[in-house]
């Protein structure tokens, strides 16, 4: 049987009451409750999203830090006009940002610089107005003719000119989209929080 001394009760008892060791508890503290919070809030919720790439011109620049909402398309679908973040279905597996042109379902035509959406609301097709976001004079290069399957997007990057997008590698699948984005918080002169596209003839 081990009697513990007096003394030595009361040096660990003030070791474990010094401001330091206090301190390193609280910080521990601190951490663990960091990673109960937030990491489910990182995985489930939303994460921050740096702009590596001019494709999203003169929408989005390089260094534009961004929130992306990945929790809302758990419950609706991806709307024509968000700008998603998701995995490019080239090997490399980048993330990448671009603009939801066309939805499931629906086929993409691509011809002389116009994009014509077909779908139910318009069988003949209809013509697909960016102005709210292209610059002036930009004209949608390649000649495309693709029907999108049930969970299928065709998505590309406001800058025509060099974005590497569905013109190039094909639609996308739905369980590819990681998130929408949601805010712009640098820099700080463009702080906005995005409001979904509207098109009027579709």
């Amino acid at each position: 049987v081990l009697i513990m001394d007096d003394n030595f009760k009361k040096n660990i008892t003030s070791f474990f009451r010094s401001p330091a060791v206090e301190f390193i508890f609280d910080l521990a503290k601190l951490v663990i409750l960091a990673i109960i919070v937030v990491w489910p809030i990182h995985k489930f919720i939303m994460q921050p999203f740096i702009v590596l790439q001019s494709s999203m011109e003169p929408s989005f620049f390089e260094r534009d830090y961004l929130i992306i909402d990945e929790l809302s398309y758990r419950f609706v679908t991806p709307e024509r006009g968000e700008v998603i973040v998701f995995v490019s279905p080239q090997e490399n597996g980048d993330k990448l940002i671009k603009r939801v042109i066309g939805l499931p379902n629906e086929k993409i035509s691509i011809n002389n610089g116009e994009i014509i959406i077909f779908n139910k609301i318009n069988p003949q097709g209809a013509r697909l107005e960016e102005s709210a976001y292209l610059s002036s004079g930009l004209t949608t290069k390649g000649e495309v003719s693709l029907q999108l399957k049930d969970d299928e997007y065709f998505v590309m990057g406001d800058n025509r000119s060099v974005s590497l997008d569905s013109r190039t590698f094909g639609s996308i699948k739905k369980k590819s989209i990681i998130g929408r984005a949601l805010f712009r918080l640098y820099p700080f002169n463009r702080v906005v929080k995005f409001s979904p596209q509207i098109y009027s003839n579709l």
